[in-house]
């Protein structure tokens, strides 16, 4: 049945799909484990200051945060998502400290043992 409401096309891509959901949070327990996601967060862009708060953390932690961007809502706010990478403990300091600005009104971490490939190495 959860096939067919899903449209998986059988019943090994079902089985493979719930592995996978499990596999992800088997190495999320594990703050060591690197994996890639995203923060959601949604604020209030009125807040005095926010944005350059928010901006000023994601500079902190480049090495973590490989990009964001900021979609426009209805009335004063403001979704910002941020495409991570890293150790999962990092990365759920990254979203405490987004999270706790005053303006912001909530805050998420998805995450999957799906990493990104290296882009550049740099050469000396």
């Amino acid at each position: 049945r959860m096939s067919a409401e899903r449209g998986f096309h059988n019943r090994s891509q079902t089985v493979a799909a719930v592995l996978e959901k499990h596999l992800d949070a088997y190495d999320r327990e594990d703050e060591r484990s690197v994996m890639a996601g995203t923060v959601t967060l949604i604020l209030d862009a009125t807040k005095p200051g926010l944005l350059q708060k928010l901006k000023g953390i994601q500079r902190e932690h480049i090495a973590e945060v490989i990009s964001a961007h900021d979609i426009f809502l209805e009335g004063d706010f403001l979704m910002e998502v941020l495409l991570v990478q890293g150790p999962v403990r990092t990365l759920r300091h990254i979203l405490d400290r987004l999270q706790t600005c005053k303006g912001v009104i909530s805050g998420d971490l998805v995450l999957t043992s799906k990493i990104l490939p290296p882009v550049h190495a740099r050469t000396e």
